[in-house]
């Protein structure tokens, strides 16, 4: 004699609460178990050596020596470039009285 489809439903929900698992009668793939699994984070920034040796960490380790960036240096001679030709960031208005909106109401 065949169990009916909803009593064996019923059953699977009762050991889910039960258990504390998902209730998934259609067994449809939802990613759970991913879910579930310890995270790898940790253990695969472990596997590589520590990052030093960065060009700020020499400035703080060494401040007495002056340590040069060619990336910071390029950039900064970028910069000089645009604002040369008034291609630049504008500059912050520190006050109501700087700021075009405060101009076009008079």
């Amino acid at each position: 004699m065949a169990v009916p489809r909803a009593r064996v439903l019923d059953l699977m929900k009762a050991s889910c609460r039960v258990f504390n698992t998902t209730y998934n009668p259609e067994r449809v793939r939802i990613g759970s178990h991913i879910m579930r699994q310890r995270l790898k984070g940790a253990s695969v920034a472990s596997y590589y050596p520590p990052r030093i040796g960065t060009i700020a960490q020499l400035r703080s380790l060494y401040p007495e020596n002056e340590i040069l960036d060619d990336e910071e240096e390029d950039w900064l001679e970028h910069l000089n470039v645009a604002r040369s030709r008034g291609k630049s960031v504008p500059k912050k208005k520190r006050t109501a009285a700087e700021s075009k909106k405060y101009n076009k109401r008079k």
